[in-house]
């Protein structure tokens, strides 16, 4: 994405052809590639690693917070948990979430994303099933630990990995589309729990405990088969032809995307830990996952409070999570078009706050169900493009693998707070301090969105300055995004 923030959208196609010239085609390319091997390219691209992507995603969510099911349909109640120890089961899974999300994305460019992520995806499946089969609350405590542990590197590794076949301007409509698995498994969950749950007593066994086993196994055997189908990088996939292979890696290269590097650096590290729209973005994603996560895990709990039956709110959960799947999407094909990723975050916050002030506000039973149309749609817009956000602008690969997994560790923290806001320091049916607390976290955000936007559009302003008084060659190499030729998307 190399034009000046002053001009007007233009399609992918164009923006292609202003990145290459302006460059001078460092890549050795043809400036006038066939069009038809251009669209051919990455549709092969999406038609390979995005449903890959996307249903790693959607088992990792489901997987997650599948938990919020199972406590209606009896969970709770066979375990003997108070409110208070179901928080803390929830809270056991972010702790490893935090703690291993950094040090799991540095090592997915060692390993390689082809071996770690099938890797974690099939021993997360293993433990999402042994949940089903526990009969003491400390036995879902120790199976909460480790699901967090070994889902821990799965988001911002997913992040990461598709930055190793997109450039900047074409990630944000593909994160969009893994990340809208979390709104299709919001919406799927409660129709297989719904369905699920009528196994109860099949085996002897409590309908609930199905939900775990039957889900995880699933997990398992995908995640043990996608050795076999996901690829490492542009150079080892088998289904691009050498030109299109070239085409791609050349698109990847001139906006220092995918550029090389000699091992791995600490000093790229730290880096990343020196730009200050990281800690922007990462207050921004704590106060975004904070409401992601409580709806995730509670909201059939808050359907339940509205009063409909148990089975009957797990199908409630539904539409929601529909309309939250589409809206996604809609604003992450915007937000690439118009490349206006702080506009589309501070929409999205202030759906969420328009959806909590009606919960808050309304007695009504039907207003306060409209209002997580609002909340739940506002929560899925923002958060594919929150993280391309912080993909976008950070260069090379090891100082924006840190960025990812920093932000998404404090995006992992905002759900050990919705855990509790939610699960016992905010008593239902009204969850009025929890409610109160969600409304001023979006407002934060919106905030914080804007002051983002403001530090980035300053720094191309000082880089438009810089690029007047030299030219390429003269600059240093090994700057990333702190290049003069780098322009921070905004």
């Amino acid at each position: 994405m190399l034009s000046t923030d002053s001009s007007p959208p233009v399609n992918e196609d164009t923006l292609e052809k202003i990145v290459i010239s302006s460059l001078e085609n460092p890549s050795g390319l043809d400036a006038h590639e066939d069009p038809a091997m251009v669209k051919r390219a990455w549709q092969k691209l999406d038609r390979h690693v995005l449903p890959l992507a996307a249903m790693f995603f959607f088992l990792s969510f489901l997987d997650r917070t599948n938990v919020g099911n199972a406590r209606v349909a009896g969970l709770q109640t066979d375990l003997r948990m108070s409110n208070h120890q179901y928080s803390i089961a929830l809270t056991v899974t972010y702790v490893p979430y935090v703690m291993f999300e950094l040090p799991s994305n540095l090592m997915l460019k060692a390993v390689g994303p082809n071996l770690l992520l099938p890797t974690i995806l099939t021993l997360w499946g293993i433990v999402c099933a042994l949940q089903g089969v526990v009969n003491s609350y400390a036995g879902l405590l120790v199976c909460r630990f480790f699901l967090g542990f070994f889902e821990a590197g799965i988001i911002p590794g997913l992040v990461l990995y598709l930055s190793y076949f997109y450039p900047r301007y074409k990630m944000n409509i593909r994160v969009a589309t893994i990340f809208s698995a979390s709104s299709l498994s919001g919406a799927f969950s409660g129709i297989l729990a719904y369905g699920i749950i009528q196994m109860d007593g099949v085996g002897n066994r409590p309908g609930w405990s199905w939900i775990f086993i039957l889900e995880g196994l699933f997990t398992f055997l995908f995640g043990f088969s996608s050795y076999f189908i996901c690829p490492r990088s542009v150079d080892e996939v088998w289904f691009l032809s050498t030109e299109e292979k070239k085409y791609v890696k050349g698109r990847l290269l001139e906006e220092h995307a995918h550029k090389d590097e000699e091992g791995f650096s600490w000093k790229e590290v730290i880096e990343a830990l020196k730009l200050p729209h990281l800690w922007f973005m990462c207050i921004v994603m704590f106060c975004s996952a904070t409401i992601l996560f409580g709806f995730a895990y509670f909201s059939p709990s808050i359907i339940l409070g509205l009063g409909y039956t148990a089975a009957d709110a797990q199908l409630m959960s539904v539409p929601p999570y529909a309309v939250g799947c589409i809206m996604t999407l809609t604003a992450s094909f915007i937000s690439d078009r118009y490349r206006c990723r702080g506009i589309i975050c501070i929409i999205a916050t202030l759906f969420c706050g328009i959806g909590f002030a009606i919960f808050l506000g309304s007695k009504s039973t039907a207003a306060q169900y409209g209002s997580l149309f609002f909340s739940i749609s506002g929560a899925g817009m923002g958060g594919p493009t929150q993280a391309t956000w912080v993909s976008n602008n950070a260069s090379p690969q090891t100082r924006r693998a840190t960025m990812i997994a920093m932000a998404f560790t404090l995006s992992n923290s905002g759900g050990i707070l919705a855990t509790w806001l939610l699960g016992s320091l905010s008593p239902a049916p009204r969850y009025t301090e929890a409610t109160i607390t969600l409304l001023v976290l979006s407002l934060i955000a919106a905030l914080i969105c804007g002051l983002n936007m403001i530090y980035l559009q300053t720094q191309n302003i000082k880089k438009a300055e810089q690029r007047k008084t030299m030219i390429r060659e003269d600059e240093e190499p090994g700057l990333g995004n702190r290049s003069a030729w780098y322009i921070y998307s905004l």
